[in-house]
């Protein structure tokens, strides 16, 4: 499986994690946060629920699952971060 279709498959009753966070972060913003602590929300939002997402497939038993999750959980993080600065550009 590739990294894409990784993502394409990361959903939560139906909803796309990616989106989730987007979502969550306009609703952040909509509070008054702003730059790059909106950057950063959409990090630790994205973290979060990537390792939520993977501990639902499977509770990590070694250091290569646990590795895997927080990957996952940063790339859902920075993908979240690079579509928050394109769109806001």
């Amino acid at each position: 499986m590739d990294f894409a279709t990784l993502f394409e498959n990361a959903t939560v009753a139906g909803i796309p994690l990616l989106v989730f966070v987007l979502a969550f972060v306009q609703w952040i913003k909509s509070l008054g946060v702003s730059g790059v602590y909106a950057r950063v929300t959409s990090m630790v939002v994205g973290l979060s629920l990537g390792i939520g997402y993977q501990l639902t497939l499977s509770i990590p038993v070694d250091f290569a699952g646990w590795f895997g999750a927080v990957v996952f959980g940063l790339a859902l993080g920075l993908g979240a971060s690079g579509v928050y600065d394109a769109v806001n550009k």
